[in-house]
């Protein structure tokens, strides 16, 4: 039986394709919330009862279109899946993380189901979202190794950086602090994103007008998860600082700057969203702007980081014709 054979080239469309999905299956999702549709399919998996497809009532049609979204999801993950298989070279470790797509989009459906079964506990609609981050570091982590970042870690002194003189401008003690640096702007993301959501599960838009909410004043949290992100954009504009200084490749800089733009930009949106009474299409915008910040600061942490992640795969996964 002949093989199919998939081309690196092909085998990284798909793999944008896949982040591409899971990044609009959090914004058809968060459609869903602000609109009020979390219970417009009361069952799982049919819509309401034994009736597989919404009837023609909106807020079933919306959460209807969201699950057919999550089966373009299921179906591109697969592909993935295949796809890491039937590349040539193959290589071990994109097989893994299509691996790791799958499992975690199988929970997504769990999860999302036990969502509608409970009718919208803030907890597992968290988690939901939670989850979604962590799928979207997973597609982020297979593109960027599927786009030739997966070579010998000597190869370069920054991921996909092949300048003269590089290695002798930024290396040792500047590496280290840099590493750190990433590390931190990685984890105070992941506390903006957080504490977010706990603003979102104690605000207004529930999914459902008779959604359980998380029984928190939202003045209150979001005053902490508007600190949060204010300790983000000084450290985000500590690092850019630095980076320039420090001569940094260009590549590495730019997705600094990038990062610090789009955290600016998301931080206008959320406390012009708060002083507007959380009109639904800023928190669809929100919402958005918190999957791109997400990715973005993966990438940025993998520019920064990127040896050191191929150094990594190479001591556990091996490369096969």
């Amino acid at each position: 039986m002949i093989q199919p054979r998939v081309s690196p080239a092909a085998y990284r469309t798909v793999t944008v394709g896949a982040l591409m999905l899971l990044t609009l299956i959090i914004v058809s999702g968060g459609a869903v919330r602000l609109t009020g549709s979390g219970l417009g399919c009361p069952d799982w998996p049919a819509c309401d009862n034994d009736q597989l497809v919404a009837p023609l009532e909106v807020h079933a049609m919306i959460e209807f279109i969201n699950r057919l979204i999550t089966g373009l999801v299921s179906l591109i993950v697969i592909a993935a899946v295949l796809g890491s298989h039937w590349r040539r070279p193959r290589r071990a470790d994109l097989v893994w993380l299509s691996w790791g797509l799958v499992a975690g989009v199988l929970a997504q459906i769990v999860l999302g189901g036990l969502v509608v079964l409970y009718e919208l506990p803030p907890v597992l609609v968290i988690g939901h979202f939670l989850l979604s981050m962590v799928l979207l570091w997973n597609a982020v982590l297979l593109l960027w190794r599927a786009s030739d970042h997966g070579g010998p870690a000597d190869r370069v002194a920054f991921a996909g950086h092949d300048e003269p003189g590089v290695r002798g401008k930024f290396r040792a003690g500047s590496w280290l602090r840099a590493s750190w640096m990433a590390n931190a702007v990685v984890a105070v993301t992941s506390v903006v994103i957080v504490t977010g959501t706990i603003v979102t599960g104690a605000g207004p838009h529930g999914g459902d007008e008779d959604a359980e909410r998380i029984d928190v004043a939202v003045r209150d949290v979001a005053q902490i998860h508007g600190s949060t992100v204010v300790a983000l954009l000084v450290l985000l504009g500590a690092q850019v600082w630095w980076l320039r200084h420090q001569q940094a490749p260009d590549h590495v800089q730019r997705w600094g700057r990038i990062v610090l733009g789009v955290a600016l930009l998301q931080g206008l949106i959320g406390y012009v969203q708060y002083f507007t009474g959380v009109p639904v299409l800023l928190v669809g915008a929100h919402i958005a702007g918190a999957a791109l910040l997400w990715i973005v600061t993966v990438y940025f942490w993998l520019n920064v980081r990127g040896p050191q992640v191929r150094a990594t795969a190479e001591t556990t996964l091996a490369v096969s014709a």
